[in-house]
């Protein structure tokens, strides 16, 4: 049996298939990551933090293979994806350089005699449900914090990304970790659950789709398990006002095609100030229009084809039923198998499908609003709050619609600025924890108080 397998979305052609794992299977690594618990999290920090540092070294020695992997996998153009390897190996290096201020007491003054503080505890073995757009940023940004922290992972990829799967479970195991500390398993849904429900897991993180998030929720509430969610976006481009339109045009292009527009941050609604929308429109219809879907083998791709040919006709009944519904085509709206155009849509009223969704692919809305308040109100307009991007040349309204705005994350005058140091996560229905930075450190640990007289 077998649901694992890599399908090269640029040609259809299924390139390995990888059998489901056994129960017998399951058992072993869940076994073999509660055991490794205990002596990982009895190392001392300073050593993990030469393992931890030596999985970022072994992702930058394997980049170009990582990366060939990435594009047969799910599309991303070559470039792209060993630029996905090296920020993986950033975010996991940034974990072993800061492993001493995750892992610190924390003094806290009390009230009387004596002494009080925080020890940050691991809580033991983890279950990781990743996602395929970024089949090793995603593993690394759930694995580094939490191996930092003490705990073990057992991570169940995407069943498109099984061979990503196997060569990042290679690394963390040629890295020192102790066995079982990082176990990979091709497991099925019903496995998963089975996993969460396990007494020797003590918690879950999803990144995924808003159904995969709630039915992962659920069996986790109903075994009392601490669940991370990391879901959907809708992304608004929010443009007020600047003084170089083509520079911000070229933004919001870059920010709806990074990974050929399947990030659940990336840029999807366009809200346009009134005396800019036409300029801007006109610019960006026009540089997306000059962007083709290409063979993401090659160094200057910039577009590749979507993850899959479902994925694809998903894009496809979307922007259909959208202009069925009266939204209007600026540019592409057609397809070639998986490879999408380019696509713009205008016109987009509350009453159609499309102005909930999100748009998983190079498809973008633009909006026309009349001032601040009607651009944070439309922002704000959906189920989703991911990240969100503001530009202004007005200091003092970046600060008010950045507290106004109804997100994790707010990009004030800058787009792709990811960075290990900074905090990721969304409120509403994208989500419910926290990922980079500091603060991923802090959600599957034991925050123990120690009082003493």
């Amino acid at each position: 049996m077998t649901d694992y397998a890599v399908v090269n979305p640029a040609t259809g052609e299924t390139v390995a298939s990888y059998d489901t794992a056994t129960d017998e299977q399951i058992e072993r690594a869940v076994a073999s990551a509660a055991s490794a618990a205990k002596v990982w999290g009895a190392t001392a920090p300073a050593d993990r933090a030469g393992v931890i540092r030596r999985i970022a070294e072994l992702h930058r020695e394997r980049k170009d293979e990582l990366g060939a992997i990435i594009v047969r996998e799910m599309g991303k153009p070559i470039a792209a994806a060993v630029g996905e390897v090296e920020f993986a190996a950033d975010i996991i290096e940034y974990y072993a350089d800061n492993i001493e201020v995750i892992t610190a007491d924390q003094p806290l003054q009390i009230v009387g005699e004596g002494s009080a503080l925080v020890r940050r505890a691991p809580l033991g073995a983890l279950l990781g449900i990743m996602p395929w757009n970024f089949p090793a940023y995603q593993v690394a940004r759930f694995a580094a914090p939490n191996l930092a922290i003490g705990n073990t992972i057992i991570l169940k990829h995407a069943p498109q990304c099984p061979e990503s799967a196997a060569a990042i479970e290679a690394i963390y195991r040629d890295a020192g970790l102790p066995e079982g500390a990082y176990v990979n398993v091709y497991a099925t849904n019903e496995q998963a659950a089975t996993i969460i429900a396990d007494p020797r897991v003590q918690g879950v993180s999803v990144t995924g789709s808003e159904r995969a998030g709630a039915a992962v929720a659920e069996v986790a509430g109903r075994n009392l398990k601490k669940v991370a969610l990391e879901l959907g976006g809708s992304d608004p481009f929010i443009v007020l006002s600047t003084d170089d339109l083509d520079s911000v045009v070229q933004l919001a292009v870059d920010a709806r095609l990074d990974n050929n527009g399947q990030s659940c941050n990336g840029a999807k609604r366009f809200v346009i100030v009134d005396e800019l929308y036409e300029e801007f429109t006109s610019k960006f219809v026009a540089s997306l229009a000059a962007v083709s879907a290409e063979d993401p083998t090659q160094e200057d791709t910039v577009l590749g084809p979507l993850s899959s040919l479902a994925a694809a006709e998903r894009l496809q009944e979307q922007v259909d039923t959208a202009v069925a519904q009266g939204a209007r085509v600026l540019t592409g709206g057609t397809r070639e198998g998986a490879f999408f155009a380019p696509t713009v849509l205008a016109d987009v009223t509350p009453e159609m499908d499309v102005y909930r969704e999100e748009l998983f692919g190079p498809a973008a809305v633009v909006y026309r609003v009349a001032d601040e308040d009607a651009a944070v109100e439309l922002a704000n307009d959906t189920a989703f709050g991911l990240g969100s991007y503001v530009f202004t040349t007005d200091a003092e309204q970046a600060e008010r619609v950045a507290n106004r705005i109804e997100a994790g994350m707010v990009y004030v005058n800058i787009a792709l600025a990811d960075s290990p140091e900074l905090p990721f996560g969304g409120v509403k229905r994208s989500g419910t924890s926290r990922e980079l930075g500091l603060l991923a450190a802090d959600e599957f640990v034991n925050k123990k108080l120690i009082r003493t007289a």
